[in-house]
């Protein structure tokens, strides 16, 4: 079986968010898949069937967990297999082109509902929005440094119904981090699917529906996004920096 580690959301080696990508010739099982995650330990490995001409099967899993959608894990399995695909996930069926050096993901929008609720014992910070997407903590702050400043208590944040916070400020588009300690990551360094969030809250509140936002994590990362109705488009590049076999 092919491995591949992928830097997503980045035009540069050791930028962006590593992936592992697996190419499988048939479906694995998921423990073995959620073994493999653990061993590779960044935050998502992708599992690709790379079989047909149909839609391919897509699963992705953090050190510790499945989870339902990935984003920059799936711009790294785009940018190892090329070209137009359609993949068969937990989040539906999603489409990716890659043309010119970019990858173009169609996700579901996942716009957040405003709950107000108080998310101080998580930040020490001041928060104009808290709400919640399918499977997130939101929270908007008053500037780009609280934000590259913000030191949640992961310890809190992992007892919550979620473990995930998304948290953003209007910058240039918007900047934003994401910290996962209840899925086995304590902050992710460009969150593709975080993104199906924050693109409909900014354009909302910025009045025009294509954005770019930048992820102010150690490593950091670019998306270009555009709202289309219940749809976010997401782009962004990748470059291989491994590439071998699993013996396993």
């Amino acid at each position: 079986m092919r491995f591949h580690l992928v830097d997503a959301f980045t035009d540069q080696a050791f930028a962006g968010n590593p992936a592992g990508v697996v190419v499988l010739d048939q479906p694995a099982d998921a423990t073995w898949m959620q073994q493999v995650a653990a061993e590779m330990k960044h935050s998502e490995t992708a599992f690709v069937v790379n079989t047909g001409e149909g839609a391919k099967s897509l699963r992705w899993f953090t050190p510790t967990d499945e989870v339902s959608l990935c984003g920059h894990a799936t711009i790294a399995a785009t940018h190892v297999l090329g070209g137009h695909q359609v993949y068969d996930t937990l989040s539906g069926q999603l489409t990716c082109t890659k043309a010119d050096g970019w990858i173009e993901m169609d996700f579901p929008a996942d716009p957040p509902v405003e709950t107000g609720e108080d998310l101080s014992h998580l930040l020490k910070a001041p928060v104009k929005f808290t709400g919640r997407a399918r499977e997130n903590l939101f929270a908007v702050l008053d500037s780009v440094e609280a934000v590259r400043n913000a030191e949640p208590d992961l310890d809190a944040l992992r007892a919550t119904w979620t473990g995930r916070l998304i948290i953003t400020a209007e910058g240039d588009d918007f900047v934003s981090r994401f910290f996962g300690p209840g899925v086995g990551v304590d902050e992710d360094p460009v969150t593709g699917s975080a993104h199906c969030s924050l693109a409909p809250y900014w354009a909302r509140e910025l009045g025009k529906s294509a954005l770019v936002g930048q992820q102010i994590s150690a490593r950091g990362g670019t998306v270009r996004t555009e709202v289309r109705d219940d749809r976010v488009l997401l782009r962004g590049q990748a470059v291989t920096v491994v590439s071998g076999e699993l013996h396993v």
